[in-house]
């Protein structure tokens, strides 16, 4: 599974290439492209479809803090998102806080 998962995104960040924004290729090097991307659903919900979803909710950055930091599952269906202990805090806000961002 881990070598799929590294496959996968080995393939992602060739697709995006060079042109992709600071954040993309922090999201690449955090893993999170691996299951999630802007506009394509692969594994997790499309960063987009995040942002509408929570779009107008007061809580929605701490609580996609937590959700990336610590893991989840139930919200987006049977699949979980790992646990992401390895990001530091302050890349899950930058990160966060751009997929809110995206229309």
């Amino acid at each position: 599974m881990k070598q799929l998962l590294i496959a996968c995104a080995a393939v992602l960040a060739l697709t995006l290439g060079t042109a992709a924004s600071a954040n993309e290729k922090l999201a690449q090097a955090s893993g999170c492209m691996t299951c999630h991307n802007v506009d394509k659903k692969i594994i997790g919900p499309t960063y987009k479809e995040v942002a509408a979803k929570y779009r107008g909710s007061k809580t929605a950055e701490a609580d996609l803090i937590k959700k990336v930091k610590g893991g989840g599952q139930g919200v987006w269906g049977s699949v979980p998102m790992p646990p992401n202990p390895h990001v530091k805090d302050e890349d899950i806000k930058t990160l966060v806080v751009w997929i809110l961002g995206m229309k």
